[in-house]
């Protein structure tokens, strides 16, 4: 379902949407997109970021675990 809203922008903002917009369709579809790619990056940028934190939290036993297997590597 589509829902209309009304937002303000710049000037040259909207010049720079009206000259995109035709590989888009219509400025609707170019906002839509911009706002579904915004999003979705923000999401993944907050999945990187819980990823780092439990990598850091776990940086010890990933260490000592990846000591363990080179311990028993065998010399080439």
């Amino acid at each position: 379902m589509k829902v209309k809203t009304s937002v303000t922008l710049s000037e040259d903002r909207m010049h720079q949407i009206d000259a995109l917009s035709g590989r888009y369709g219509t400025r609707s579809a170019l906002i839509e997109q911009a706002v579904r790619d915004f999003l979705a990056a923000t999401g993944q940028r907050q999945r990187d970021k819980q990823d780092l934190e439990i990598l850091k939290r776990q940086a010890a036993c990933l260490h000592q675990e990846a000591e363990d297997v080179l311990a028993y590597q065998v010399e080439l």
